[in-house]
């Protein structure tokens, strides 16, 4: 299955670049949205958190909220312009901001209790070495959520296209992928409203 951006993570970087200063007033009212993903991990007070892909960081504050001040939330995104933006937003107060790319995390095995990842997959060069290096910094037992705070549909809709079989978020590719990954999929949802696939770590 191939990927227009498969060897070129400088495309990514250069999409999120140019879009960065306007990202939160183009979406103005995913905030409720966000809060109601992260409640889906279950986070525990102490836990330790990476928003993966963290963008201008609108998940921060509500997993920041999730694990309290002995918890500890990263957010790692690829483009500077998308921290900055983060940081300007205030929310770099809710979290450590990473400039790092989550296919290659500057973190031990087993450091983190869950991955928070909105809008991700589709962005990952390489899908399953992205999944595993995610199931890498996870212990046994912890989650990863793949979210977006609109589905499949209205996402491709937003966009003038249509949803195609090889999508990678569809739940007949997705469950295998996890798999080979380490992830088990426990939770799958995927209507007008929100996007979410909940794994758990095998151990």
């Amino acid at each position: 299955m191939s990927d227009h951006r498969a060897d070129r993570p400088h495309e990514v970087r250069a999409f999120f670049a140019a879009r960065a200063a306007a990202w939160d007033t183009k979406f103005p009212d995913d905030g409720p949205a966000y809060e109601a993903g992260v409640a889906e991990l279950a986070l525990q007070e102490g836990d330790r958190v990476l928003d993966a892909g963290c963008g201008t960081g609108r998940a921060l504050p509500a997993l920041r909220a999730a694990v309290g001040p002995r918890g500890t939330v990263l957010g790692a995104d690829l483009t500077p312009e998308m921290l900055r933006a983060a940081v300007e937003a205030g929310r770099a107060r809710h979290a450590a901001l990473l400039l790092a790319d989550v296919a290659r995390l500057p973190l031990p095995d087993a450091a983190l209790d869950a991955v928070f990842a909105a809008g991700l997959l589709s962005h990952l060069p390489d899908s399953a070495g992205g999944l595993a290096e995610l199931a890498r910094a996870v212990r046994p037992g912890g989650r990863l959520a793949l979210f977006h705070p609109i589905g499949r549909a209205a996402l491709a809709a937003r966009k003038g296209r249509r949803i195609t079989p090889g999508d990678l978020r569809a739940e007949p590719n997705l469950r295998p992928l996890l798999a080979r990954a380490g992830w088990d999929l426990i939770r799958y949802e995927d209507e007008d409203a929100r996007y979410l696939a909940l794994a758990v770590r095998r151990g």
